[in-house]
């Protein structure tokens, strides 16, 4: 990195390096640690993963923990960003794409600004000439699947919709099998579907006390919602994989900054197109400003830790893991929208997190922070924050 070598051991490097030894660890950075863990560092993936044995091997490591828990902390980001678009919705105010530009906005300032003063305007300049188009095709299709998701649930019914968006995972299990080499475990696949039945009580239990009805949906404005939400999963589930791999590959900061970067003038061109009605007969009060600040900060939180999770996991784990934001709904519409839960509620939270629990049976020490698409040892991925190769390097993960 420009101006930063001497950081590289302990920041996310730009460009992909080669295993470290031991006598890497003895100088530069590495040398101001001096911690025995520096130097007793793993040197190849095949070495770490040796390291715990057995079916149960990934549940040994704190990173199983942290996936786990980091997920769980994404649906409610879901959770809570859904509930602010309702509470706008309530107070009049339907912009859907104009809500959202805010948080593409934030997303720049803030890791635009740590890349220029990482790489310095020039290099930033040469990466938006040379990688800008991989960024504008991420944000173009993260931006579409935020506003057709928004703009299905006008024509169709939640249930509907909550169907449909199980192609999403559909989608990231085939691209991620087909271009990045993934290769499933058959315990995955039981977990996945597992995951899926739990999400099948949740809507069993809308359905029967009336959540999901469908009074006052004509058939042809309900079959366009239905198109609406499955182009909205496909940008999703494509995006996703995109991300995954560009984060493996590249500096989060880079990464996350491009997306806001480009994200904020597809959305910005978005919303001045299909939201100027709408924007004209909104409320605008205290209330709305506060529940767009709450929404913009919630799902700028989200944007920050789902690369996060890409690199310590993958996209399919990451979209499984959103399938409980349906209970987590539910919970918080109680207390803000005086719901109640049902009983089958319940037991489909835990059949979700069984599933969890069951994707990663047979997983090593590393799980799916591995990446096939980086190498044997992941000397083509970045040595930053929840990948593997920062294990390799350091012995360590997420610090």
């Amino acid at each position: 990195m420009e101006g930063h070598d001497g950081k590289s051991a302990v920041t996310e490097s730009y460009a992909p390096r080669p295993a470290r030894t031991d006598s890497d660890h003895s100088s530069g950075a590495g040398s101001a640690h001096g911690t025995p863990e520096d130097t007793a560092a793993v040197t190849t993936v095949e070495e770490l993963q040796a390291t715990k044995r057995g079916w149960f091997a990934y549940f040994k490591t704190r990173d199983f923990y942290i996936v786990l828990a980091l997920g769980q902390v994404l649906a409610l980001c879901i959770t809570s960003t859904n509930t602010f678009s309702s509470l706008l919705v309530e107070q009049g105010t339907s912009i859907p794409a104009f809500q959202t530009f805010f948080n593409y906005v934030l997303l720049n300032i803030i890791y635009t600004s740590v890349t220029l003063y990482r790489y310095g305007f020039k290099r930033w300049c040469r990466l938006v000439l040379k990688d800008g188009w991989k960024y504008i095709i991420l944000s173009f299709l993260d931006v579409q699947g935020n506003y057709f998701f928004v703009l299905a649930y006008r024509y169709t019914t939640i249930l509907s919709a909550q169907l449909i968006n199980f192609f999403a995972i559909v989608i990231v299990v085939i691209i991620s099998f087909i271009f990045l080499r993934v290769r499933y475990h058959i315990t995955q696949v039981v977990g996945i579907l597992i995951c899926i039945g739990g999400v099948g009580i949740l809507i069993g239990s809308d359905h029967i006390t009336g959540a999901t009805s469908s009074d006052g949906i004509s058939k042809g404005n309900q079959v366009k919602g239905d198109l609406f939400a499955l182009v909205g999963a496909t940008c999703y589930g494509i995006s996703n994989v995109v991300e995954e791999f560009l984060v493996s590959k590249r500096p989060l900061y880079e990464v996350v900054g491009q997306l806001g970067f480009w994200g904020m003038i597809w959305n910005g061109a978005q919303a001045g197109i299909f939201d100027k009605q709408q924007f004209r007969t909104a409320t605008w009060n205290g209330k709305v400003g506060g529940y767009l600040t709450g929404y913009t900060m919630i799902l700028t939180l989200f944007y920050s830790l789902a690369p996060i999770m890409f690199r310590l996991s993958s996209a399919a784990f990451f979209n499984i893991s959103l399938l409980t934001g349906n209970f987590w709904g539910v919970c918080i519409g109680v207390k803000v929208f005086h719901l109640s839960i049902h009983w089958m509620y319940p037991i489909a939270f835990v059949c979700i997190i069984g599933g969890l629990l069951v994707y990663f049976v047979g997983k090593k020490v590393l799980g799916e922070a591995t990446k096939p698409w980086l190498g044997k040892n992941q000397e083509q991925g970045v040595t930053g924050v929840g990948t593997a190769r920062r294990r390799v390097v350091r012995g360590d993960t997420v610090v």
